[in-house]
């Protein structure tokens, strides 16, 4: 698979180790936050209000 993707082996599971980026961690942070907001509207709310609630909860964001 390496040679296919014009990678070295050392290369690949170095970045298999490296831990996850601040930005990478956020997101992930963001993205349970959001599913639990859907999840308490009963699948209501779009990105809007989403958004909306995020701001309630003081969670540093933007609307994309």
């Amino acid at each position: 698979m390496c040679r296919v993707l014009e990678v070295s082996p050392s290369g690949y599971y170095a970045w298999r180790k490296r831990p996850q980026s601040a930005t990478a961690q956020r997101r992930g942070r963001l993205t349970v936050i959001i599913k639990a907001i859907h999840k308490e509207s009963r699948q209501n709310y779009g990105s809007p209000r989403v958004f909306q609630e995020l701001q309630a909860r003081g969670e540093p964001c933007n609307v994309k």
